[in-house]
């Protein structure tokens, strides 16, 4: 049965957000003045009439609800609500002190709603999804879809949706042609009897006048009709289509984060962390400075040389774990605790990773970023080079990191079957790229610096 509730989601998040927003503004004036009594005879009832009149115009701007089956998770939600909220900040604040109200109003009121809004707004979103995602897996709220072709795509449209069962997509048959007559009137019984929803068509599987016909035929039953190419060559390189006034174009990207918006997220939320810790890690960065000077003679701080983005040379900055000329004994990789040549203080420093510190400085540079693959030495660039010649580049066309999801599973590579493992899991890391995936690799390294498992 085709779903008589098409669309009532955004609509529910829409409805449900501009209470939240009422609900959090009138709780934060009571936690601030305690009095709701004279809440209607004051200058706030028309601050909040501002308030929703704002929202409503930043969501129809940024498009905050707009959203499908595929892109509705909690990623998605948070990123799409947070850059709606904080434009809604900037035009408040900018409305109260343009017309010079700004004193009026209490600023604990203020941060207080944000903050209530931010809250309940993000609770309601994960109890949507998650109760959501329950009512699908138990057979409700599902779409029915059939598949034109019996290739390799149509098992991989099969596939996707069997392992991704809280989309609520139901299979109700595939069909191939045969250039036989009467093959799109057998078609049509098919979707008419199954109450098909959306019919997948492969394009390797069809002809022109084939695909023509199938269009034709949705037009008449209201189904949706989805016309999938073989990207099976170049999946995973995330490709989009782009349209060149009335041609799509289908853009390969070759690197990751090739995007505009991605770049731009992730080197600016590499700038604001960086710059966070260095403010604030200061008395620390200052702390363990003067604790390696006293402890051993040399340098505060080590540079060496490593490979980063595109395999250029830059120097890596790190606290001095090691004694002056430790590199003439002849090692190249860590020995693990019983490397001579590391200092007593030194060995504190790697196992909570708070020698990698200084890296910091490399990020504000513009040379490494916050969290990526880590940066080799060049003699085990040349091993991955080796070993793994595809995957390596591919890793070379980002910016090394201070921390990474093969450094936090993996930990110090010494070998070549280590160096491949840890290879391995970077590569997830640039399959997708989000600011809440940053955020939860940063968590997970802060845990292996508290447990001290860092080598």
């Amino acid at each position: 049965m085709k779903s008589r509730y098409a669309g009532l989601l955004p609509k529910i998040h829409l409805w449900t957000d501009l209470v939240l927003l009422n609900l959090s503004f009138l709780s934060a004036y009571l936690f601030r003045f305690g009095h709701p009594a004279d809440i209607m005879d004051n200058q706030y009832i028309n601050l909040l009439l501002v308030a929703n009149l704002v929202w409503i115009f930043t969501i129809h701007i940024f498009k905050t609800y707009l959203f499908t089956r595929l892109s509705y998770h909690f990623n998605i939600q948070l990123t799409n609500f947070v850059k709606a909220l904080v434009v809604h900040a900037a035009f408040m604040m900018a409305f109260l002190y343009l017309t010079q109200k700004g004193e009026d109003y209490s600023r604990i009121q203020f941060l207080a709603t944000y903050g209530l809004y931010f809250a309940s707004a993000m609770a309601s979103r994960a109890v949507a999804i998650m109760v959501l995602k329950m009512y699908r897996q138990a057979g409700y709220n599902f779409n029915r879809y059939a598949i034109v072709g019996t290739g390799n795509v149509a098992s991989l449209i099969r596939d996707f949706y069997k392992d991704r069962k809280e989309l609520g997509y139901r299979f109700c048959g595939s069909f191939e042609f045969k250039n036989r007559g009467n093959e799109l009137n057998s078609l049509e019984n098919l979707i008419r009897t199954e109450q098909v929803d959306y019919l997948y068509c492969c394009l390797s599987d069809m002809t022109d006048e084939q695909v023509q016909g199938v269009i034709k035929l949705g037009e008449r039953q209201k189904t949706q009709v989805r016309l999938v190419p073989d990207f099976r060559g170049f999946m995973t390189n995330r490709a989009t289509i782009e349209y060149h006034d009335m041609y799509p174009i289908i853009q390969v990207n070759t690197k990751p984060f090739s995007s505009f918006n991605e770049q731009t997220m992730k080197r600016s939320f590499d700038l604001i962390f960086s710059s966070i810790v260095m403010i604030l890690g200061a008395p620390v960065f200052l702390l363990i400075a003067a604790i390696i000077k006293v402890a051993s003679p040399g340098p505060v701080f080590f540079k060496q040389k490593r490979s980063g983005q595109w395999g250029q040379i830059f120097e890596i900055y790190k606290f001095r774990s090691m004694y002056v000329d430790a590199d003439k004994m002849g090692l190249k990789h860590s020995q693990g605790d019983n490397d001579p040549r590391i200092t007593p203080i030194g060995r504190i420093l790697r196992k909570s990773r708070l020698d990698e510190l200084p890296q910091f400085l490399n990020v504000l540079k513009g040379e490494m970023s916050v969290v990526g693959p880590r940066p080799l030495y060049k003699y085990d660039v040349d091993m991955l080079m080796e070993a793994e010649p595809h995957d390596f580049q591919r890793l070379l066309t980002v910016k090394p990191g201070i921390t990474s999801i093969g450094q936090i599973n993996v930990g110090y590579a010494d070998t070549v079957a280590k160096n491949v493992e840890r290879l391995k899991y970077d590569l997830q890391y640039l399959k997708s790229y989000s600011v809440m995936d940053d955020v939860s690799l940063i968590f997970k390294t802060v845990q292996v610096m508290v447990l001290g498992r860092g080598q």
